[in-house]
């Protein structure tokens, strides 16, 4: 006979014990409460010497807490774009560099996770360099859409619908880069042609 109806307690498993099992198990730990931005602007401070030599350029440095760790996200970049050994050897110079640090006083005041990669195309084009990178890709400025001809030091060429436009980077705001889809009908469908005239000649030869 099954008997319907809200169970009851089971021996050892009441609010009671419930309270006296989380009192008796070690709680873990959360990261220790630090000025997340003061810590951003410490790491910074101490890898972007090590990044510089290491002939990379550091583009973003974020500090976040998870549990009992911090995570550090930094983002690097180069003219010829980011591998992933460059990001292996990123790391280890950008961990050695922060282990270093805090044995002489705390930067992160505990563990830490550290994250490297590159910037995407999300990213916004605010430094010389940026325009540079992206040379040859759709960028919407100033309620301007042009392609990226050329850039110095000074300022940017964009093709505006055929025609060049001479700009100062000190008389832009942020670039967006724009994502570009080939229309299916410009794709090369490479060899489709020889095909046929294979087809073609293989009819004659029956």
């Amino acid at each position: 006979m099954t008997q319907r109806g809200r169970a009851g307690a089971r021996p050892g498993q009441g609010p009671g014990a419930r309270r006296r099992r989380e009192a008796e198990e070690p709680r873990v730990p959360a990261a220790p409460r630090i000025d997340l931005s003061a810590a951003r602007a410490r790491v910074r401070e101490v890898i972007e010497p090590v990044v510089a030599r290491a002939g990379y350029d550091l583009e973003d440095v974020a500090v976040s807490r998870a549990g009992r760790r911090h995570v550090v996200r930094v983002l690097v970049d180069t003219d010829g774009g980011i591998s992933l050994d460059d990001v292996a050897i990123v790391s280890r110079e950008i961990s050695g560099a922060l282990d270093a640090a805090d044995e002489q006083g705390e930067v992160l005041a505990g563990e830490y996770q550290l994250e490297v990669g590159s910037p995407g195309v999300d990213r916004p084009l605010t430094l010389p360099r940026h325009w540079r990178r992206n040379r040859g890709r759709l960028v919407a400025v100033n309620g301007l859409t042009g392609r990226v001809v050329d850039t110095d030091d000074e300022g940017v060429v964009l093709d505006v619908d055929g025609t060049p436009r001479e700009l100062r980077f000190d008389e832009l705001g942020p670039g967006k880069v724009q994502i570009e889809f080939k229309r299916l009908d410009e794709a090369d469908f490479g060899d489709e042609d020889d095909d046929d005239d294979d087809d073609d000649e293989g009819e004659g030869e029956e």
